[in-house]
């Protein structure tokens, strides 16, 4: 027992560049999938929801509720709402700045500076989409009738994209870690 003790008590370092890295991979998968209609489709209700982004598009909330394309199948009606929109050129948009972002903090394993930017870049990323957990009505389960006797929906009942976002407060603390080991190692280098 005290082996595994030291090594994570000598490991915190190598675990930091596992974040790091973590970060990257989700980073690098989730802004590569906004290049997909599906997904530029899926985060409509957050951006259209939020004022921090809803000017990106050209329709306001909660019009696109009647052009949802459920995950798995498109409807032709529903894609030209959203070119029109500006949905999937705000995707590609946003896909790339995710990327970057990703890639800025897994460069944080060999240059301090950079990795700092990355790391203070996914700290500012989780806490805006955080905030889609005040401004996105399709965050908490609808109440949608039935017979229990207790309501089950609304706040604190998350759906499964309020499940999605609250994840972000793991992001946004590794983004923290990762920000201050490389300011850290910047202080030691100076």
């Amino acid at each position: 027992m005290n082996r595994i003790i030291a090594f994570l008590a000598n490991s915190q370092s190598r675990f930091i560049n596992l974040a790091r890295i973590s970060i990257f991979i989700v980073m690098a998968w989730i802004g590569g999938l906004k290049a997909f209609q599906y997904e530029a489709d899926g985060i409509v209700p957050f951006v259209a929801n939020s004022p921090l982004m809803s000017f990106f598009y050209k329709k306001q909330a909660p019009e696109y509720n009647q052009y949802k394309n459920p995950e798995g199948k498109t409807v032709a009606k529903n894609v030209e709402w959203h070119q029109q929109n500006g949905t999937y050129v705000f995707s590609y948009g946003l896909g790339t700045v995710i990327v970057i972002i990703g890639i800025l903090t897994l460069l944080g394993i060999w240059f301090s500076k950079v990795g700092l930017i990355g790391g203070l870049l996914t700290f500012g990323m989780s806490l805006v989409t955080l905030s889609f957990l005040i401004t996105t009505p399709e965050v908490y389960v609808p109440n949608l009738g039935g017979d229990f006797p207790t309501p089950q929906f609304g706040f604190p009942y998350l759906s499964g994209a309020g499940r999605l976002v609250i994840k972000d407060v793991i992001m946004m603390a590794a983004g923290l870690i990762c920000a201050s080991d490389s300011a850290k190692r910047i202080l030691k280098q100076q």
